[in-house]
């Protein structure tokens, strides 16, 4: 079974676990060449979301199921998943501030649902 986890990007991932940035947008300070993760991008909110959300914490569980609407059956998504199914330990790194409100918990959550 694979493990996943969820983590700031300027806290790097852990040693021996795959790295994958969630985020549509580059992370302010961190060089590409500095980060060692695969960025799947596309699978990040769409600009329109993430707007609409604002990092509100009183809008999180409408931002899940509008997120969870975006994903369902997006190709991101599936890229996702095939990128997770070939490793053991997995962590999703994403660049908000909040660590219990934002696309990487979604995410998380989604794959454990379907791994």
């Amino acid at each position: 079974m694979t493990q996943i986890a969820t983590r700031r990007v300027y806290d790097g991932a852990p040693p021996g676990w795959h790295a994958i940035l969630v985020d549509r947008v580059w992370p302010r300070g961190i060089a590409k060449d500095d980060l060692s993760a695969t960025w799947l991008k596309e699978v990040g909110p769409s600009t329109e979301l993430r707007t609409w959300f604002d990092h509100d914490p009183d809008k999180f569980e409408e931002f899940a199921t509008r997120y969870r609407k975006e994903l369902d059956g997006s190709d991101a998504f599936d890229e996702l998943l095939k990128e997770v199914r070939g490793n053991k330990r997995v962590v999703l790194l994403y660049g908000a501030k909040d660590e219990e409100h934002n696309q990487a918990v979604v995410l998380a959550d989604l794959l454990r649902d379907k791994l």
